[in-house]
């Protein structure tokens, strides 16, 4: 049984924010990278942001055959975002359903 203290924090912390792109993998992910700059900005502490990336495995299977190539693209990604300060590199979760090829995903505490 949780007490009411864990319950009221876990009540206060706000919905996470969520973006969905498609298209072009290296477009994708340099909108994905400016996102996340917005929302670190409309955040205000970026200590406290957590980030988690879906990359849909058919999607990007798709986009691998239409010619788009995973890197340098998905390294520069990794070393543009490093840039921002995040407390913790970013969770990458591996998506086998159809949908959009990446979901960025922000969870922050006020």
């Amino acid at each position: 049984m949780r007490n009411a203290r864990a319950v009221k924090a876990v009540e206060a912390l706000p919905a996470p924010l969520v973006w969905t792109f498609d298209g072009p993998f290296d477009r994708c992910l340099a909108d994905a990278e400016d996102t996340l700059r917005r929302a670190i900005v409309l955040v205000g502490d970026v200590s406290r942001v957590a980030l988690l990336v879906d990359l849909s495995l058919p999607a990007l299977q798709q986009r691998v055959r239409a010619g788009d190539a995973v890197q340098p693209a998905w390294g520069r990604f990794l070393e543009n975002i490093e840039r921002y300060g995040l407390p913790a590199s970013p969770r990458v979760r591996h998506v086998r359903a159809d949908g959009p090829l990446l979901t960025l995903l922000i969870a922050y505490r006020n």
